[in-house]
């Protein structure tokens, strides 16, 4: 039986689903350098045919490791599904002569990487400058139109993100999200591989975007992600997820599966996707490439990532579209036949939708909760009505456990303060959209009031 390293990082689709799909393929071995989700860890177990949890002393030399590793334990793949270990598993791969992402990876990964490349290729995007210091910063601050947004070159889940509306901004926002990062890396959520990752930077013009201009209905938000894959250097689009409306500065809120647009939007959107992963070079791997909607057709490319997209986007797709991702990317890096989708699906081939919801402690106008509460899913499932057919359900692995409160909404940490992760089934994409918007709205009134010694303890 085929063997495949897994390498395991924070981020990503739940480990649980890419266990389960994985060891349907392959006799798995599990590399953690993330500690296993307290719900998945029996269950790993079961599915692993061994788990190696490095040290930090062993894990200083990552790709190293995981090449060790592979070699120890007989991988005929290796491969990952956390934004972290991206680079780190391609080099590793690259070494061993195994398939993936190849030495593309990084200008996935680097945004100051992208956006260069991006620009030798002529592509529509934000204007931007790398930022490696605050001098840099008040430069880039003088120089581009405003409003701008600074992020960090390596971070993931819109984590230190800072509007800088004006010049006289740039201290505060460069000191901020510099602690930002920071406090990720003690929770796990900063690149695993390249070595002061969280120094590096990059500020951009903020883009007008507009959702009126797309959908034919209100609330969804003004850019989406086209989910895809590169196999031998090929890019297959698969699928158009949609979103909700960021929260400020630019958190994201829900996605959903299928994105409602008409054809000829999407087939436009597709062939920017597509020129944006070609001029990046991958080779083998998940794609996921955001883009920003503007007025009269206009598009900016926000960013692509060598892995699948995060949160829930894997298992919407394999419930709406019947495509098992994981299986099917861990037989091709097995070097078995697999048969890509021949066109980027559309409503149309769906059979229902679905959606992901972050539970943050902000309400639909972007506004903070005015007191604490406390998560328990139960109360929700039981209080908020849904739509005849919808179903909705708490992912265990990525939400805190009941009891738990709520934490305060930070806009520089942005996923980082999450609450719970929420999967809606339901009969098509516009009742999805409604039920969260519902969700939403309900939230912060059903859910139980924190007592103020729980505040406090």
């Amino acid at each position: 039986m085929s063997k495949v390293l897994l390498v395991h990082a924070k981020g990503g689709p739940p480990l649980g689903h890419v266990l389960s799909r994985t060891a349907a393929r392959a006799e798995v071995h599990l590399l953690a350098l993330s500690a296993l989700p307290p719900t998945v860890a029996d269950s790993a177990r079961g599915l692993c045919a061994s788990i190696a949890m490095p040290s930090d002393a062993q894990r200083a030399d990552l790709v190293s490791l995981i090449v060790s590793e592979a070699k120890a334990v007989g991988a005929d793949a290796v491969l990952t599904f956390s934004e972290y270990a991206v680079v780190a598993v391609a080099e590793a791969c690259q070494a061993l002569g195994l398939a993936g992402a190849g030495s593309a990876a990084a200008l996935a990964r680097d945004k100051r990487l992208m956006r260069r490349t991006w620009l030798e290729h002529d592509l529509p995007q934000p204007e931007f400058r790398p930022v490696t210091t605050e001098a840099d910063l008040h430069a880039a601050a003088g120089a581009l139109p405003g409003p701008l947004l600074l992020k960090a070159a390596w971070s993931a889940g819109s984590t230190a993100h800072q509007i800088i509306r004006s010049p006289h901004e740039a201290s505060a926002a460069w000191a901020r999200s510099r602690e930002v990062m920071a406090e990720s890396a003690q929770l796990g959520y900063a690149e695993l591989h390249v070595a002061e990752a969280e120094a590096d930077f990059v500020v951009e013009q903020i883009v007008t975007g507009t959702a009126a201009h797309w959908f034919d209905e209100p609330g969804w938000g003004d850019y989406v992600s086209v989910e895809g894959v590169v196999a031998d250097g090929t890019f297959h689009p698969v699928c158009l997820s949609g979103r909700m409306p960021t929260i400020e500065p630019f958190t994201e809120r829900a996605g959903i599966t299928p994105a409602l647009l008409p054809q000829d939007a999407q087939d436009r959107i597709v062939d920017l996707a597509r020129r944006a992963v070609d001029a990046l070079g991958l080779r083998d791997c998940g794609t996921h490439t955001e883009i920003k909607l503007g007025a009269d057709g206009s598009m900016w490319l926000i960013e692509t990532a060598a892995r699948f997209g995060g949160a829930m986007t894997v298992p919407q797709i394999e419930e709406v579209f019947g495509l098992d991702l994981i299986g099917m990317l861990v037989d091709h890096l097995l070097d078995r036949p697999v048969t890509w989708p021949g066109h980027c699906l559309t409503p149309a081939q769906a059979r229902g939708a679905a959606g992901s919801l972050v539970v943050l402690a902000v309400d639909g106008d972007g506004e903070a909760w005015q007191d604490r509460r406390v998560w328990d899913f139960p109360v929700v499932s039981g209080r908020v009505p849904l739509s005849p057919g919808s179903e909705l359900s708490v992912v265990a692995e990525s939400s805190l456990a009941d009891g738990s409160i709520v934490p305060v909404y930070d806009p520089a940490a942005g996923a980082n303060t999450m609450a719970a992760l929420c999967l809606l089934s339901a009969t098509d994409p516009r009742t999805v959209l409604h039920d969260f918007e519902a969700l939403v709205s309900a939230l912060p009134r059903v859910l139980p009031a924190a007592q103020p010694e729980e505040v406090s303890a």
